[in-house]
């Protein structure tokens, strides 16, 4: 008898692992596209597998633990998708909120260098 090699993916899954799973999909799909750069940098982030990341990618199944934590960390929308799924949308406006008062206040140390030099006298 010889011993089975490989894994087994199930064709779909079923309830909240199946929409959890394609949740996390969607999100990296719409944000780096389906590539093979995609994958790439999947695996860039997460130091996760080749297959992993094209698991992820294609919905197949969904990235577990630090993995998770990684992704989100780099990816807006899967950090959104995160937190829609987990009923927490109201931290998704604080985030928002406060990468505009980020940008705001770039945009106003740059202001103030502009200004500086043109009250000085020449």
């Amino acid at each position: 008898m010889f011993p089975k090699k490989g894994t087994i993916v199930p064709k779909s899954r079923k309830g909240e692992a199946g929409r959890y799973a394609s949740t996390i999909s969607t999100a990296l799909r719409s944000e780096l596209g389906t590539s093979a750069r995609a994958t790439k940098t999947v695996m860039h982030w997460t130091g996760a597998s080749d297959r992993a990341a094209k698991y992820w990618l294609s919905g197949a199944r969904g990235p577990d633990g630090w993995h998770l934590i990684l992704l989100a960390k780099n990816s807006n929308a899967v950090l959104h998708g995160l937190l829609k799924m987990a009923g927490r949308d109201e931290y998704e406006l604080t985030i928002e909120l406060s990468a505009a008062r980020a940008a705001l206040a770039r945009a106003t140390a740059m202001i103030d260098a502009l200004i500086v030099p043109m009250n000085e006298p020449r």
